[in-house]
C-alpha cells in the first residue's frame, strides 16, 4: 500500500509515497520498548520481594481462629452446645474446658478461611435460621477480630434435644 500523506507509526514519520507494510512482526524499536517494561517489571518483582522479606507480619493459629469462631457460634440463640470429637470427651473427662471443641478451620490458598462446626441445636428450633445465623456471626467476627475472610461455612447439627435435657447432661459431666 502506498501513501501520499505523511503518517504517524510509532513516533516514526513516512515519507510520501513510501511503502507501509504490516507484517505484524515486533520491530527492533519495540523490541527496546518490549526489553525496557520487562526490566522495569523485574525491578518492580524484586522490590517487592525486597518488601516481603522486610514486611512486619502477623499471623494467627489455628487454635485462635478455632476459638473465635466456636465462642462466635455460642453466641446464637437456639445453639446449645458444640459436638467435639473422642480428644475433647477425654479433656473434659480430667475437667479440662476445650473452647474450641466442635469446630476446625482450612485456610485456602488466597488465605481465606474455611470453617467446620459440629453443634447441637434445641429441639424446635428451625435449622436453617440456625444456619444462616451462624454463618453470618462467625463471618462478622472473624473479619472485625482478625480482617479475615471466610471462605465458606460448613454447619454439622450433631444432635437435638430440649434445653433442659442439654443442662442435665452438662451437670451430669462435672
Amino acid at each position: 500500500m502506498a501513501f501520499n500523506t505523511k503518517v504517524d507509526v510509532a513516533d516514526t514519520e513516512l515519507e510520501a509515497n513510501e511503502a507501509v507494510v504490516d507484517t505484524g512482526d515486533v520491530t527492533l524499536e519495540d523490541e527496546a520498548l518490549v526489553e525496557a517494561e520487562s526490566d522495569a517489571d523485574e525491578d518492580n518483582e524484586e522490590m517487592d520481594e525486597e518488601a516481603d522479606e522486610s514486611e512486619d507480619s502477623l499471623t494467627y493459629s489455628n487454635g485462635v481462629i478455632e476459638k473465635i469462631v466456636a465462642m462466635a457460634t455460642r453466641e446464637v440463640p437456639h445453639v446449645l452446645g458444640m459436638k467435639g470429637n473422642l480428644m475433647h470427651f477425654v479433656q473434659e473427662q480430667f475437667g479440662a474446658e476445650n473452647l474450641t471443641k466442635g469446630v476446625t478451620v482450612e485456610v485456602t490458598d488466597d488465605n481465606r478461611v474455611v470453617v467446620n462446626i459440629s453443634v447441637i441445636i434445641e429441639y424446635g428450633a428451625y435449622a436453617p435460621a440456625i444456619f444462616d445465623d451462624v454463618k453470618a456471626r462467625v463471618t462478622e467476627r472473624l473479619a472485625a477480630m482478625t480482617g479475615l475472610e471466610v471462605a465458606g461455612v460448613n454447619l454439622r447439627i450433631e444432635d437435638v434435644i430440649t434445653p433442659e435435657e442439654y443442662e442435665h447432661r452438662t451437670s451430669q459431666h462435672e
